[in-house]
């Protein structure tokens, strides 16, 4: 639990230090501004970001600025047509960490949970906190918090609000440490209609550094219409992490609508660009 608490507390510095370079990116600034305005020494910034992401904080930089998806934006529609037919056998860390995503069934879709126990609690992970939830059929939760735990928890608690909850923070951060430190390989257990999982499931074989925009998901799912209606199944998805949502931007490369904040958005994509 140590390490888990240690990569946190890395994150928060490296969160702190995105949203800087975010105000002043047209001004190049240097790894001494950058490291001043989060409170540490030059080379104490770059040892814990290279302890981090295990690449020196300019490397990071080139991956976290828009041009990372400006660059990509143009192959990823062939990368995507492959690697999503490639489904859950893709070598991409990613995808050792789950072995199978199962929907709700038609009743427990309208009861909303009724009868289903789901243990959850709010826990460290390398990119800040998080509040899980889980049953006996695999992850149905997983939200990353900033300030407001009772936001995220009424999030939690409005998609499963007549579900019997049982909260165990220590059952939660052990669920947490094998997921974000062990990678050991859960099922997820989603609530949503059958385009929302259609669209997770797409979204579940995207790779490691791979992007794709809400249209390469539509193309894929043979509704090339029906962008915006793939845009909120993206957004409501509730896994977070896990389903990665984090790896679909804007057409024009922005890096917009990300439920758990853009920085984390970016340096989401970044440490997996970098780690795949």
């Amino acid at each position: 639990m140590k390490d888990i608490v240690a990569l946190h507390d890395n994150y928060i510095q490296i969160e702190k230090a995105i949203k800087y370079i975010d105000e002043n990116f047209k001004e190049h600034p240097s790894i001494d501004e950058i490291a001043k305005n989060v409170g540490m020494s030059k080379f104490h910034f770059i040892r814990v970001f290279k302890e981090y992401v295990g690449v020196t904080p300019k490397q990071f930089l080139h991956c976290v600025t828009l041009n990372y998806a400006k660059e990509h934006i143009k192959e990823s529609k062939s990368i995507l047509d492959s690697s999503l037919d490639i489904g859950l056998s893709s070598t991409s860390r990613l995808h050792e960490l789950f072995v199978n995503l199962i929907g709700v069934t038609p009743k427990e879709w309208k009861e909303k949970g009724k009868d289903v126990q789901i243990t959850y609690g709010f826990g460290e992970t390398p990119f800040g906190e998080a509040l899980i939830g889980f049953t006996d059929k695999g992850i149905c939760y997983l939200g990353f918090i900033d300030d407001n735990k009772i936001e995220i928890f009424n999030r939690f608690n409005e998609l499963w609000e007549n579900a019997n909850l049982v909260h165990n923070e220590i059952a939660a951060n052990e669920y947490l440490e094998n997921i974000f430190v062990k990678n050991k390989k859960y099922n997820l257990f989603v609530k949503g209609t059958n385009l929302q999982v259609n669209v997770w499931k797409a979204l579940l074989n995207l790779p490691n550094g791979v992007v794709a925009t809400y249209q390469d998901i539509a193309n894929y799912l043979d509704k090339p219409k029906a962008v915006r209606a793939i845009a909120s199944a993206i957004g409501r998805n509730h896994v977070g992490y896990l389903i990665p949502c984090h790896r679909v931007i804007a057409k024009s490369g922005a890096m917009s609508g990300y439920r758990w904040g853009i920085e984390r958005k970016k340096i989401l994509i970044a440490y997996e660009s970098i780690n795949k």
